[in-house]
């Protein structure tokens, strides 16, 4: 497992950040997920600039960072009796969840999550990280922040400093390095607002850093969300293809390796060895958290390696498993 990274920064960096984000400018910084691109989420002109340097579509809606349960519920209409159960239990921690934001009419000192941030949807994605840096950050700039990963559409997420500088370089404003992430894959995504939420429960749009299994315990069955095919996603993450490394990925089947495969490959191995032996083996930790952590600084490096493929063998089809395997799936150029 990667030792995580300081925890901690100089305070004039911080200040440095903040000052930028109030001017409508573009900071990276780390959670202990992935790093995120941040903006003040209630600049419309500083949202744009997000969407224009990731060169992401603007049906998908980005993720509102807060510093407090009371600045989650000042950018909300409502906060229902689940969302505090979750918010006590999970937060700070890798768990968004969507709610029904604040609307203009409704406003009076609360403040208005823009449209952009949403993708015209009338609902916001908020979390609160658990990273000091993060934190202090969001306390310093004194406004909530929209904050998807650090790196352009549908590739890799950055799990280090130097990914979000090989990945965006001078697009951006500055980067606060706290060193490697902790949990390594994105935060689950949780709809309370979904239609029928009262039959079927919360819906999970997005597995992540907190298990279906942890979240049962605290609100009952959760479903599954319904895949997406036109209009805007109700949470990030929701592409067919997403988390992608340039190198071409296959999901391997008990040790089967792509034969059509021509030069230097890299196996993925987690229980299964693989059928063929001219090619590199990496082997993966065994406990899903540590495999979470290590999986995309593997992709990054096996990208700066220039394997010609990269196969991965899967991992058990199993509860703790569930987010990695969505990011496998997402990631692959096909099955084999």
């Amino acid at each position: 497992m990667r030792q995580p990274g300081s925890q901690t920064v100089d305070p004039g960096e911080i200040d440095r950040a903040a000052r930028l984000l109030r001017a409508g400018r573009l900071v990276a910084f780390p959670t202990e997920t992935v790093y995120g691109l941040g903006a003040n989420a209630l600049d419309t002109e500083a949202v744009a600039r997000i969407y224009a340097v990731k060169r992401r579509p603007l049906t998908s809606p980005l993720i509102v960072h807060v510093a407090s349960i009371e600045m989650a519920q000042s950018l909300i209409a409502n906060w229902p009796e689940i969302a505090e159960r979750l918010t006590r239990r999970f937060w700070p921690g890798p768990l968004t969840l969507v709610l029904e934001k604040q609307l203009e009419k409704q406003l009076e000192k609360q403040s208005v999550i823009p449209a952009i941030v949403t993708a015209n949807l009338p609902t916001v994605g908020l979390r609160m990280p658990a990273h000091p840096i993060a934190l202090a950050l969001i306390r310093a700039a004194g406004v909530p922040l929209a904050a998807p990963s650090a790196n352009r559409f549908s590739e890799l997420s950055p799990t280090t400093a130097e990914h979000v500088r090989q990945s965006l370089g001078s697009d951006v404003d500055f980067i606060l390095d706290g060193g490697p992430c902790e949990v390594g894959i994105e935060s689950t995504v949780l709809s309370l607002v979904q239609p029928g939420l009262h039959k079927q429960g919360p819906v999970l749009l997005r597995p992540g850093g907190i298990s279906r299994t942890e979240l049962e315990e605290i609100v009952g069955p959760v479903a599954s969300a319904q895949e997406v095919r036109a209009g805007a996603h109700p949470a990030p993450g929701m592409h067919p293809r997403h988390y992608s490394p340039r190198t071409p990925l296959y999901l391997a089947t008990n040790g089967k390796v792509p034969d059509q495969g021509q030069g230097q490959g890299l196996y993925l191995q987690h229980q299964h060895p693989p059928s063929r032996t001219d090619i590199t083996i990496h082997q993966m930790p065994q406990s899903a958290a540590d495999y979470a952590a290590a999986l995309y600084d593997v992709l990054h490096e096996a990208d700066a390696g220039n394997h010609k493929w990269i196969a991965v063998d899967l991992p058990p089809t199993m509860p703790e498993w569930e987010a990695i395997l969505d990011r496998l799936r997402r990631a692959a150029t096909k099955d084999i």
